[in-house]
């Protein structure tokens, strides 16, 4: 039965509607200013949840702020089209979705696609305890549904996969954890967002295993001093250890 008052003839709009709101670079420029709504060292706050992704082996989904990510691992399988191979292979693929950015984007793979997947890969790989499953692929697919910039993208898509991977079973020698650091005016922000980042000297992504105390990657763009590059690794493993006891705790949750 037709509801009342429905115009079949019109196109009828949302029930809210909102004014759209436009970009002002000059706003978003720090220009020697302190951080706004964030002390330098803060990282902004993670919402994490495993197994979100039913039709995979292990899932994750991660949030902060403006980055939302979300990651599904398969496997481990056998590997058809390879040769033998006494350790197993990890592969990663990261799309972008069309309304991630601030402009569209294309739906196909780019270079900054593959850039952000080969970090994410770089980091894990030595997480993972790849001799025990030889003749085997495992495949990690991650969907940037949100970004605020790369190195976030980088840092919480290593968080993701990692917890990804211990939601699907698979052996590891420990939860990598990442942090990114940006140095703006000579002063070092934990956790940029793309505005900040655009407008820094240089950045920097550390990815380690805290339970370890071991660095599994660290990637850095930019100019920056031997110095700043030392402090902005030590602040961030400061972070990955904190972050560390809580995504430990969220797959402990998750499991009861």
């Amino acid at each position: 039965m037709a509801q009342a008052g429905f115009d079949r003839r019109r196109i009828n709009g949302p029930e809210e509607s909102f004014p759209p709101v436009f970009d002002d670079d000059d706003d978003r420029r720090p220009s020697s200013k302190p951080r706004q709504g964030r002390k330098p060292s803060e990282i902004r706050p993670i919402f994490l949840q495993p197994g979100l992704i039913t039709q995979a082996n292990g899932s994750a989904y991660i949030e902060t702020e403006k980055t939302k990510i979300a990651c599904a691992v398969y496997g481990p399988r056998q590997s058809k089209n390879m040769a033998y191979s006494e350790n197993g292979h990890l592969n990663v693929e990261v799309k972008y979705a069309p309304y991630a950015c601030r402009q569209r984007k294309a739906p196909i793979r780019d270079a900054e696609d593959r850039s952000i997947g080969v970090a994410i890969h770089q980091a894990l790989l030595s997480s993972v305890r790849l001799e025990l499953l030889p003749k085997s692929t495992i495949d990690i697919f991650i969907v940037i549904i949100e970004s605020d910039g790369l190195e976030g993208c980088v840092a919480a898509g290593s968080v993701a996969a990692s917890t990804a991977l211990a939601d699907a079973g698979i052996e590891l020698f420990g939860l990598v954890v990442s942090c990114a650091a940006a140095l703006v005016d000579d002063e070092i922000w934990l956790d940029p967002t793309l505005d900040e980042a655009q407008y820094a000297k240089g950045s920097l992504v550390l990815a380690t295993m805290p339970a370890l105390e071991t660095v599994t990657s660290v990637w850095q763009n930019g100019q920056m001093q031997t110095v700043d590059v030392i402090k902005c690794m030590e602040l961030c493993e400061e972070r990955c250890t904190e972050m560390h006891s809580v995504v430990a705790q969220v797959l402990l949750d998750s499991q009861r």
